[in-house]
């Protein structure tokens, strides 16, 4: 646990219940990312982005506007010139290029100007269409990122990927945008479903298999208190999981290399999720297939027989599905080949060669995905 434990405490400490770490690209810093235990010190962080003179527009879903967005927009219009909010229907269904429009038109009505700024308030789909809507709106605007789920708190939230769904396809529009400002506060998984918080373990689990083998072993050792959400434990967690993906995303930030292993477990992944119509929480579909790419790992003697099983029964463990009823194989595939990941018609998948090191490759058939996808659909018509 060295390497994993080195990583938690390389952020700037500012006490046990606080954490601190900036994103650099080209050695340049850009923006920080803060672990807290509450929103205490959010005031303080706004105040870092000159938005004293500014008009702050707090866009979230209908979920969670009935937790928080009092609370945060109390503190930011004690930071801003005039606060403002927007909300839209909660669910995967809302991050449309409709839902944007929205906000466009009411950004418009309410003379929204270039340097006044966005907040992301909520999970991955409200980061990721508030996001979209800064890059494009007058050529981009600035705006940052309050996760509230733990998904988007060591995912979404972090490299400015933004984007929306355009009709059956996840994600197909987008843009690169970073964020002026990561704001996670732990006390927010409190209020999430065990379903919603068990779903970002399947990133974090992802995070130590493709990066970081020992913080993998310390997520076995920690289970009881991470899925109890111990709040030190979670806030030790978050820090080391962001800290894997900022290595990862300031290295390559548009995706044109490295940055590509994050994507371990979703490329059938993806096609699952869209399959069962986002009945399945993203978390859940990543763990479904990183047990396809462990499964394929194995079968190209990059992993034992023994690491591939320890993979499976600690997803399973976490309380996460290794498998998914109801779907033909030949259908998975099928649908993995309109992600946006494909490069030259080939799918880019990612592997471990072995558990705590990915590697991309480029050399999968069709004949070996479908085994793959059969593994998972097999297993969990016998489930």
């Amino acid at each position: 646990m060295a390497e994993a434990h080195a990583r938690t405490f390389c952020t700037e400490k500012e006490d046990s219940k606080m954490q601190k770490m900036m994103i650099h690209y080209n050695d340049v810093p850009i923006y920080p990312i803060v672990l807290s235990e509450n929103f205490d010190a959010l005031g303080e962080a706004l105040d870092g982005l000159m938005i004293k003179d500014r008009k702050v527009c707090i866009v979230t879903d209908s979920h969670v506007a009935d937790f928080y967005l009092e609370q945060v927009e109390h503190i930011v219009k004690e930071h801003c010139a005039a606060a403002s909010h927007f909300i839209f229907p909660a669910g995967e269904e809302s991050k449309t290029l409709t839902t944007v429009e929205n906000l466009y038109e009411f950004l418009i009505q309410n003379k929204f100007e270039r340097k006044d700024m966005l907040v992301a308030l909520g999970g991955g789909v409200v980061g990721d269409l508030t996001g979209f809507t800064a890059a494009t709106y007058l050529r981009g605007i600035r705006f940052i990122q309050i996760p509230t789920s733990l998904l988007a708190q060591v995912d979404s939230s972090i490299g400015g990927k933004t984007g929306v769904d355009f009709r059956a396809y996840k994600n197909m529009v987008g843009a690169f945008h970073q964020p002026k400002l990561v704001y996670s506060c732990a006390e927010t998984l409190k209020t999430l479903t065990s379903q919603q918080y068990i779903s970002g373990l399947g990133e974090i689990i992802k995070h130590g298999l493709i990066k970081d083998a020992a913080y993998y072993e310390w997520l076995k050792a920690h289970k009881e208190a991470i899925l109890a959400r111990d709040t030190q434990t979670v806030i030790d967690m978050i820090a080391v999981s962001c800290h894997i993906k900022k290595e990862v995303v300031e290295n390559d930030p548009e995706e044109a290399g490295e940055r590509a292993l994050l994507n371990f477990g979703h490329t059938l992944g993806h096609a699952v999720e869209k399959l069962m119509n986002f009945t399945m929480l993203h978390g859940e579909c990543v763990a479904v297939g990183m047990h396809a790419a462990a499964w394929l790992s194995m079968e190209k003697g990059m992993l034992t027989e023994a690491a591939y099983k320890d993979i499976t029964d600690t997803i399973a463990s976490f309380g996460l599905p290794v498998s998914v009823k109801g779907l033909e194989p030949e259908q998975i595939v099928a649908v993995s080949k309109s992600d946006k990941k494909m490069d030259k018609g080939r799918v880019k998948f990612i592997l471990l060669d072995p558990e705590g090191h990915a590697v991309i490759d480029r050399s999968i058939r069709d004949e070996q995905l479908l085994a793959a996808a059969s593994v998972i659909v097999r297993n969990g018509e016998q489930s």
